[in-house]
């Protein structure tokens, strides 16, 4: 990670290397924390802007609502704070992390009276899966880790603790040769991957699986609207492997992520093998997007400068 001057933490801004907190911190030990990751983007017109700001911050309060965690900060004051970070640190282009968790105090499950804290970070980053896979795709591996059940874990909040399931994934793709895990839900269907949305395209229809174990993306629903916009046909529809592995194309999204083709699952190539058209397609007009290239979705960008 390169880092950045400075972190906002708890309304103020304090050095990156003094953002600390207490090894008894309550999130540490239980994994409830709430978080989101989204992206700024310099844009065609020599700025800045944050892609989507307003509703990853929305979200993010949903998260800690549906965790019964009250975050002693505005929606408006956390979107500040993330203007405010980018502006502090000089930074033109990145990737922006705010965290709430339970800080320090009472131990044991139930976190009491103990503080909601909240911290934003912000550093450069490039393509999450590498520059190269942008282009060529990556190979994914179905996981032997079923995604969490609705009623085993909250799935619309994105939770510190849900990622453990998504790390025990991800090592296991990795360690056997392939760049991401495939999840499936728990009746078998495909799901997500460990950290992103996943799209099919066969005869020119793109499908993704429903928002039923799935988090509600926003890369995901950005994708949906623009896809729909340029003409596609888009169905929001369960399948299983085998359709996958007879797909056309296939490619993951996500803030991270961004769009990114998938060339191989589970030793079966996926089309050609390479990103396909429809998928350098909406790769092209999203990363068009996010430049501000594009008046028509001009609301989805906070602007600001240096």
């Amino acid at each position: 990670m390169q880092t950045t001057e400075f972190i906002w933490f708890d309304g103020k801004l304090v050095p990156w290397d003094q953002a600390q907190v207490h090894v008894m911190t309550h999130s540490l030990h239980y994994g409830c924390a709430v978080f989101e990751g989204i992206r700024a983007y310099k844009t065609a017109d020599g700025g800045s802007a944050v892609f989507r700001l307003k509703e990853h911050v929305a979200r993010l309060f949903n998260s800690a609502k549906i965790m019964e965690m009250e975050i002693p900060f505005s929606e408006e004051d956390v979107c500040n704070g993330i203007l405010e970070t980018l502006k502090v640190n000089k930074l033109d282009e990145g990737y922006i992390r705010p965290l709430s968790f339970i800080g320090a105090g009472a131990m044991g499950v139930h976190p009491s009276t103990n503080p909601i804290q909240t911290i934003i970070a912000v550093w450069p980053w490039g393509a999450y899966l590498g520059a190269e896979a942008l282009e060529q795709g990556i190979r994914v591996k179905t996981s032997t880790f079923t995604r969490l059940h609705v009623n085993v874990m909250m799935t619309k909040a994105k939770t510190s603790g849900n990622y453990a399931n998504s790390i025990l994934a991800k090592r296991e793709a990795v360690a056997d040769g392939y760049d991401e895990a495939l999840m499936l839900d728990t009746e078998g269907y495909v799901s997500e991957a460990t950290g992103e949305n996943i799209f099919l395209v066969r005869n020119g229809v793109i499908k993704t699986p429903p928002l039923t174990s799935v988090l509600d993306g926003l890369t995901r629903n950005s994708l949906i609207t623009l896809a729909r916009g340029l003409g596609y046909e888009v169905v929001e529809q369960r399948f299983t492997r085998d359709e996958l592995y007879s797909a056309d194309e296939a490619f993951f999204c996500g803030t991270a992520a961004e769009v990114t083709p998938i060339r191989e699952v589970d030793r079966r190539v996926i089309g050609a093998g390479h990103a396909g058209e429809v998928t350098k397609h909406l790769q092209k007009e999203y990363f068009k997007l996010v430049r501000g290239e594009n008046p028509e979705y001009a609301h989805w960008l906070d602007a600001y400068s240096l």
